[in-house]
């Protein structure tokens, strides 16, 4: 079964993996005052990122193993 993402989260996705983002981050660099574009939220609901606590950095977003597939599954 082929998963597909639509481009927008699968960007968002991609960003994420490089390395954990702060939260603050996150919410500062994808917010949108378009209630029907709600790209960073729909990664998490799908699974594809999850928010963490890091010792000594505090609350972080972080790529799932389901986040992970849909990268490789999408050539990314």
């Amino acid at each position: 079964m082929s998963e597909t993402a639509d481009p927008l989260v699968l960007d968002f996705v991609e960003w994420v993996a490089r390395e954990p983002r702060a939260y603050a981050e996150v919410i500062s660099t994808w917010k949108t005052s378009c209630p029907r574009l709600t790209i960073w939220e729909d990664a998490a609901d799908r699974g594809y990122v999850a928010r963490e606590t890091l010792p000594g950095v505090g609350l972080v977003i972080a790529v799932t193993e389901g986040g992970e597939r849909l990268l490789r599954t999408n050539g990314r």
